[in-house]
């Protein structure tokens, strides 16, 4: 599907403007498309937070990021480990004192494909814990921040969304009778999207100032398969790699920039490349199926969310 909103080319980061002042918080930066947005971002003149897992690889990364744009650049870490709902409260609380204004939290990290089934800390399925909880405990606890500065939520997803079965598993969200590494991956980026359009409907009841938007990144060169997938699956996208169905990680950092700065976005939208299978090409708005915010179950689906964490929400 074309989209020519942003001319032939679709999104770059040519367009954007001086982001200096600006303040951006990224899951998963130390590597892949999260690595990247933080370049871009840097390039740009704005502040850059980093919430990863490894101490090592965040600290590496900083140095990366410094040599190439000085060691003024504003990037720092909070060690933020998605799988352990402690970990996400504790790094909430650490942004909270050192970060005033939040102008968009960006759900970059994840894990995919975990071959058979494990159990986060918290007693969640590795990938619906790490993906879908983790996330919605750490938007829940900086909400507040995020509103105050009017600033936006953005969840990197997956056009993976569409490989399982479409909906949610509530009955077993834990997959302890039929673990499959595709259809327990899709449904926890199907959990992140549902989130997502579920919070806004949320923020619009409550007339709150936070903008809330859903992308992915296509078929990217990352390392998201290599560390949490199966020896199967390593091969197989170790294949694809080597073909044009797969773009840089830079390129696919493009939709999730573009979703934390450009003004003219629609919400109730899915934003990645627009060429083939809309695995890479052009960055613009793309396909997306109703059964992703069907209401019945992103309600319900929040509901679960609240219950399973413990995080209420007070919208």
């Amino acid at each position: 599907m074309a989209d020519y909103q942003y001319g032939l080319k679709g999104w770059t980061p040519e367009k954007l403007s001086d982001l200096s002042g600006k303040t951006y918080l990224i899951t998963g930066a130390n590597s892949g498309t999260g690595f990247e947005a933080s370049k871009i971002f840097l390039a740009n003149g704005a502040e850059v937070v980093m919430l990863n897992r490894s101490v090592e690889k965040s600290n590496a990364a900083i140095d990366a990021l410094k040599q190439e744009f000085g060691a003024g650049a504003k990037v720092r870490f909070i060690q933020t480990d998605l799988a352990d709902l402690v970990s996400v409260r504790r790094a909430a609380d650490a942004i909270l004192k050192t970060t005033p204004k939040i102008d968009a939290l960006i759900c970059n990290g994840a894990i995919a494909q975990v071959p058979t089934q494990k159990l986060t800390v918290d007693g969640f399925e590795s990938q619906l814990g790490t993906n879908h909880y983790g996330h919605f405990v750490l938007c829940g606890k900086l909400f507040d921040r995020i509103d105050e500065s009017k600033g936006r939520i953005v969840v990197v997803a997956s056009l993976g969304y569409k490989m399982g079965i479409r909906t949610i598993q509530f009955d077993d969200m834990n997959w302890d009778k039929n673990y499959s590494p595709n259809p327990v991956y899709s449904q926890s980026k199907l959990a992140q999207m549902m989130f997502a359009y579920e919070l806004q409907d949320r923020v619009k009841a409550a007339g709150k100032n936070v903008e809330v938007y859903v992308c992915h990144p296509g078929s990217s060169a990352t390392s998201l398969i290599s560390t949490s997938g199966g020896w199967h699956m390593r091969a197989v996208w170790w294949l694809m790699s080597k073909s044009p169905m797969v773009q840089t990680a830079e390129k696919g950092a493009y939709p999730e920039v573009m979703c934390a700065t450009n003004n003219n976005l629609e919400q109730r939208a899915f934003y990645g490349p627009t060429g083939r299978m809309e695995f890479v090409g052009p960055v613009g708005q793309g396909t997306l199926h109703p059964y992703a915010y069907d209401k019945a179950v992103i309600s319900k689906l929040w509901d679960v969310s609240e219950q399973a964490t413990g995080h209420r929400w007070d919208l």
